[in-house]
């Protein structure tokens, strides 16, 4: 039946999609996928940088100053690396080290936003004990898991998926003590369209535009935790 379903994939939707690749292999999206992958992040670099910059002209101390500039630089990065990394392997597949290159990029940004769209919480909520503790230890693992990728960048794919998962894990475990309630359900909302979109992230090949899918799972994660920063951490009045 799965082989059967397959074939039907294939035949119907095969000028949008490639086969399925070995899990050693990098999967060959079509030049339809290609500009998918482009749009549905690179549409999303404005917004994040206005986003980021209402923040910040929000803030009404240091902190949230602070604040707004790391989640800001947090959530462009994530879409300007994505955008320029997909931009890259579809146009300029022959410069394979640059590709490379912008792939890392890519990853480690993925990191990085993690950390930056906690690190609202972790400053501006009074979170209990460990709370103090997680807004530093956040970075390091974000350096960490960085420093994997550039040492075994694509080698074992399993172990980075689950860095990631890690990453978005660990800290929940602190905010979602908090004692002051607003803004959890927009965080847990935000988590389920990051879950429900790693099962888009792992097939390629399978469904059609399967990554362009993730994408707009990760878009929509995002926007709900801005809308959760914005209301509840810096206009707490409206």
């Amino acid at each position: 039946m799965h082989v059967a379903s397959m074939d039907f994939m294939k035949r119907r939707y095969g000028r949008f999609m490639n086969g399925r690749v070995p899990a050693s292999s990098r999967y060959q999206p079509t030049d339809y996928e290609h500009a998918a992958n482009c749009a549905t992040h690179g549409l999303w670099i404005i917004p994040s940088l206005v986003g980021g910059s209402v923040l910040y002209f929000l803030s009404v101390d240091q902190w949230q100053a602070m604040a707004a500039w790391l989640y800001g630089v947090g959530l462009s990065g994530l879409f300007v690396s994505s955008t320029l990394f997909h931009t890259v392997t579809w146009k300029i597949t022959h410069l394979r080290q640059v590709e490379q290159c912008f792939h890392m990029c890519d990853r480690m940004a993925i990191y990085f936003f993690i950390a930056a769209s906690y690190s609202p919480w972790l400053i501006l909520r009074e979170l209990g004990p460990w709370s103090c503790h997680m807004r530093w230890i956040i970075w390091i693992m974000a350096v960490i898991g960085s420093t994997y990728v550039f040492y075994f960048h694509e080698r074992y794919k399993l172990v980075e998926l689950l860095g990631y998962m890690a990453m978005g894990a660990v800290p929940a475990l602190v905010i979602l003590s908090m004692a002051d309630r607003a803004g959890v359900h927009e965080l847990v909302l935000g988590g389920v369209f990051y879950i429900v979109g790693v099962a888009f992230f792992k097939s390629d090949g399978i469904v059609p535009f399967a990554h362009a899918i993730w994408h707009v799972f990760v878009a929509m994660g995002a926007a709900t935790h801005y809308y959760a920063i914005w209301r509840h951490l810096y206009s707490p009045g409206i």
